[in-house]
């Protein structure tokens, strides 16, 4: 299917030593009052990064028109580009919370450092990655796994996708049909790429009417898909559903640039047109979905 071609690249990584205080020895081993040694070391504590919000604006804010900070996000980059900073793959002009195409790139190269390539360099953070870029700077919280690889109607997934597949089939008590799963690299020429890594998922309309093809569209936004129903008028492809897992890690560049789309309403197509789906408020990836359950 059809997509619209993403700003930059995207990914997976981590590092960044930062310096541990320690507080001084109070007393020199024999030269205090009593004659024992007095030590009392400490250090502080480290800053959290929190890898869901960082994944949100990984997505988001290369598609942005302009340097929009993603909310809730800034606080959270900016402590990812300082460390991107100090290993020396990321300028310091760009160290600013917004996580655009210079941030992709250099945690990309970071990832690179780590021996990562292909997927695994994306350019979004992963959490082996963004826990290597944290080691004595951050700690990362609100982690966000894909999971193992997995099946589901016969197509390949990880089990992030899957679990969140399931959800939406329960919601709708639609049977769905896959089309086309993940980790597919060049199973469908008009796919462009989006389903090369995980998170994205095409389903058969064939026997839907067009109630039942809203209510599934609507239940995938629900459990943190970015979803639509496409048409032929659209592009070169049957009637399909089409939908690509928010805040998945191992997304390829052009899925992760339809979720970025997603988040700033449109439809995730090259002609850059608004978002054709139902309204599903508020925005949720699947983590977000399951505090709410």
């Amino acid at each position: 299917m059809t997509v619209k071609r993403p700003v930059s690249m995207a990914v997976t990584g981590l590092a960044a030593a930062a310096a541990m205080v320690s507080l001084p020895m109070c007393a020199a081993a024999g030269s205090g009052p009593t004659g024992g040694a007095g030590a009392a070391v400490g250090a502080t504590e480290l800053p959290k990064v929190n890898m869901a919000a960082v994944l949100k604006a990984a997505q988001i804010d290369p598609q942005r028109p302009d340097q929009t900070l993603t909310d809730g996000a800034a606080k959270h980059v900016r402590t990812v580009e300082r460390e991107l900073a100090e290993r020396g793959v990321l300028d310091q002009r760009y160290v600013d919370g917004h996580y655009g195409t210079a941030t992709l790139d250099a945690y990309s190269a970071f990832q690179r450092s780590l021996g990562y390539e292909g997927l695994a360099a994306n350019g979004i953070p992963g959490h082996r990655s963004l826990t290597a870029l944290g080691d004595h700077a951050f700690d990362v919280t609100h982690i966000v796994r894909p999971g193992t690889r997995t099946t589901f109607d016969g197509a390949t997934f990880n089990k992030r996708t899957k679990d969140m597949l399931l959800e939406s089939q329960r919601l709708t008590g639609v049977t769905f049909d896959v089309e086309q799963g993940s980790y597919n690299p060049g199973g469908d020429p008009t796919s462009a790429g989006t389903h090369d890594g995980g998170g994205a998922v095409d389903l058969y309309v064939d026997g839907m009417s067009p109630r039942e093809r809203t209510q599934v569209v609507r239940a995938l936004r629900k459990v943190g898909f970015a979803a639509w129903y496409r048409t032929p008028a659209q592009g070169d492809w049957g009637p399909h559903i089409h939908a690509v897992a928010l805040a998945d890690p191992d997304l390829s560049e052009p899925a992760r640039a339809q979720t970025g789309d997603y988040y700033l309403g449109k439809n995730g197509l090259a002609n850059d047109r608004p978002d054709d789906g139902p309204e599903v408020p508020p925005i949720r990836t699947w983590e977000g979905y399951q505090r709410t359950q």
